[in-house]
């Protein structure tokens, strides 16, 4: 792998679709596979280079798809696996590339695998899932919670034992453990690579192995009831475990005996430990999802020593990511202001390594306020009244200004926000001066442009309040300067000129540099200085 042929998720920007929210081509309210058909060249006109769908596969619907009771399917709400088919070859078509969520973690408790194993305790798939007998008292077998609120226990009357579940009761946890689990899981990977994807975003994937002696999880000195009472202990003994490398090296393998295939990890750990799953010379994850900013405060300073402490972390084999919103946290819009949500743009699609962007965030969509009869996620129902649900950055893609912003001819699965008749798609398509015609021009500029693409960085002195750095490709420097602040900025180019390349922000016409430039409030600009010769 050299960075003179970078790898497509390498060079390339992923972009996340929540398919109940995307495009609804039936008028049933839920989005689905022949509506995102339909949107593919909204997507290929905004030049992204890969697809991701969150969980697609049959389900109970308990957590909208990542309680899955089929992995080689597809749930009929979304459409068939004909469907499916017809989506991969009109992606690939329009040269983008489809990668799928996929949950290896837990299954829905409606799974077959689930509903043999607590048949019997001596039935073929009795050890495929994490069961124990209850404690002397009778009470769970440990202190283990739940991510969703309460125990992580749940008592089975059948069996008699109670059984291990990281997230909902209906979201049984396989046990990694079992050799005969790692095969059927490998397997239903296998069924989706044949089938032509191009790859997997893995879901919880440092979850996967659980402590053997099942010690209770320590108390979490920084808990604050705030922040929800699932925080309570520190996941020391069900998250992180050190054998989780050895099932990823198998994953790795049978990605490996495919041409370019790639695999994304959902992890939420320090950085220190986040790089950890590159693997030793590259036989880990091809990108543990890197997610700083979406997690820390939105200061300039915070974020040079965090982008800086990444880079300095990554192994040398290891790929940088950066992801600005998801479907699990609010809206970047909304956690930022919209004043900065240009600067974000701009972060995000410049700095070094492979950016995901989050449907919706292209056109500023904020957080829509859900009122409680309209609540459908389960965390916000187990866990009420401290905002960790997570509808309201799930609501239905902003496309036009007609009835539920055409997305749905029927009635949507949640609200639609109130500002969809100014915040859509078609508004700004036709907008020159629109958040949306800057993420098209960012894009453009990043693939005309190595040095944005897959070039070195280099961080860059500049006043309290301001990000700067260099993204360099042989002689071609360009300059990043990101302004945090609701004042102007002066800053200083170290006696070097050049030519402002694009702003965040309509209205800057000079486009020479000399040996300073003038940053307007929370404005950003990226500046192709005098090439020099290379040391």
């Amino acid at each position: 792998m050299t960075m003179q042929q970078p790898l497509w998720w390498q060079s390339g920007i992923i972009y996340q679709i929540y398919p109940r929210s995307f495009m609804d081509s039936n008028g049933d309210g839920i989005g689905d596979l022949r509506g995102i058909r339909s949107r593919l060249d909204y997507l290929e006109w905004l030049g992204v280079d890969a697809v991701w769908l969150s969980p697609i596969y049959p389900s109970p619907m308990a957590d909208f798809g990542y309680d899955v009771s089929n992995y080689v399917d597809i749930d009929p709400q979304f459409g068939s696996l004909s469907d499916f088919d017809a989506l991969l070859a009109d992606v690939h078509r329009r040269g983008m590339k489809l990668v799928l969520d996929f949950v290896p973690n837990h299954s829905s408790d409606q799974h077959p695998w689930f509903q043999e194993s607590r048949r019997s305790r001596d039935n073929p798939k009795s050890d495929w899932y994490i069961w124990r007998d209850p404690a002397p008292d009778g009470g769970p077998p440990n202190n283990w919670l739940s991510n969703f609120g309460g125990s992580g226990w749940t008592y089975d009357e059948a069996r008699q034992q109670y059984y291990y579940h990281a997230f909902l009761k209906e979201q049984p946890d396989l046990n990694w453990r079992n050799s005969e689990v790692q095969d059927a899981m490998l397997e239903q990977m296998r069924f989706w690579l044949e089938r032509g994807v191009d790859g997997f975003r893995v879901d919880v994937i440092w979850h996967l192995i659980k402590d053997e002696d099942f010690r209770n999880n320590p108390e979490n000195p920084d808990y604050r009831p705030d922040a929800g009472s699932h925080k309570r202990l520190l996941a020391t003994y069900t998250t992180d475990r050190p054998e989780v490398h050895d099932v990823i090296r198998k994953m790795r393998q049978l990605l490996d005996s495919y041409d370019e295939r790639m695999m994304v990890g959902e992890i939420y750990l320090p950085v220190e430990r986040l790089v950890t799953y590159y693997g030793a010379g590259g036989d880990g994850v091809h990108l543990p999802f890197n997610f700083q900013l979406i997690l820390l405060p939105w200061q300039a300073e915070t974020i040079r020593q965090a982008v800086d402490h990444y880079e300095a972390a990554l192994p040398p084999h290891g790929w940088p990511n950066w992801v600005l919103g998801n479907h699990d946290n609010h809206r970047l819009a909304s956690r930022f202001g919209t004043e900065h949500s240009r600067i974000a743009a701009m972060l995000l699609l410049t700095l070094r390594g492979t950016p995901t962007l989050y449907y919706g965030d292209e056109i500023g969509m904020i957080d829509v306020t859900i009122r409680p009869e309209q609540v459908q996620d389960p965390f916000e129902k187990n866990i009420p009244g401290l905002g960790l649900g997570r509808d309201p950055e799930r609501t239905p893609m902003q496309w036009d200004g007609s009835a539920n912003a055409g997305f749905t001819s029927g009635t949507s699965w949640l609200p639609v926000a109130p500002d969809y008749r100014t915040t859509n798609v078609a508004v700004q398509q036709e907008d020159p001066s629109s958040v949306l015609t800057l993420y098209r021009e960012l894009i453009q500029l990043r693939r005309r442009e190595a040095a944005l693409s897959v070039g070195r960085y280099r961080s860059f002195c500049t006043p309290p309040g301001v990000l700067g750095y260099m993204r360099e490709w042989g002689n071609r420097r360009l300059l990043v300067l990101l302004n945090f602040q609701p004042c102007e900025q002066r800053i200083d180019l170290e006696m070097l000129g050049g030519e402002i390349l694009l702003s965040s922000h309509p209205g800057r016409h000079e486009r020479e540099v000399k040996e300073h430039c003038l940053l307007r409030p929370h404005e950003g600009l990226i500046i192709a200085l005098q090439e020099t010769e290379t040391p």
